[in-house]
């Protein structure tokens, strides 16, 4: 009988685990959806400071254009005259997916209204001092499969280009 109370102790005792790490999970999802719509807002109303303190001091943001890759301070230098004529660039998000990998890292993909239409960005969450932020972004432009071969014939001069750079 002692034998099959401890056993019901034990499954007692995982199922409470499981409902407490299912729980943070929810909470930091919740806290992390809440950042980046906050950082998304930031832009919009040219809040250079809230902006950047929602990313990780060694944040990576990836642009859509082949050359737009930059640490947080080649990021800053490029975004501040954007923030500085009062709107940078404005985001909603239509729908966004977040995987919690840890009590300290996540990752999402969030489909967005933009003024350059509908992008995808994602990136990676890492919690600092206590606050979701955003380490890497990557801002992809959507093609429609039925546009993929018109977008291609159209930037491909650009492609040959970047290529041709890399192979030196």
């Amino acid at each position: 009988m002692m034998h099959i109370k401890k056993i019901l102790v034990a499954i007692l005792l995982c199922i409470v685990g499981v409902n407490s790490i299912q729980a943070q999970d929810i909470d930091a999802e919740k806290h992390i959806c809440l950042n980046l719509d906050t950082w998304h807002k930031a832009a919009a109303e040219a809040q250079f400071d809230a902006y950047f303190n929602l990313m990780t001091t060694d944040a990576v943001f990836v642009g859509t254009d082949a050359s737009e890759h930059w640490d947080l301070e080649a990021f800053k230098a490029y975004s501040k005259p954007h923030f500085d004529v009062g709107k940078a660039w404005s985001f909603s998000a239509l729908e966004r997916h977040v995987y919690i990998a840890n009590a300290t890292l996540a990752w999402f993909d969030e489909l967005l209204t933009t003024q350059m239409g509908v992008c995808r960005g994602s990136g990676v969450m890492k919690l600092e001092n206590g606050s979701w932020k955003v380490a890497h972004y990557v801002l992809s432009a959507t093609i429609p499969n039925n546009k993929m071969n018109a977008v291609s014939a159209l930037k491909s001069k650009d492609d040959s280009d970047i290529i041709s750079a890399f192979s030196r």
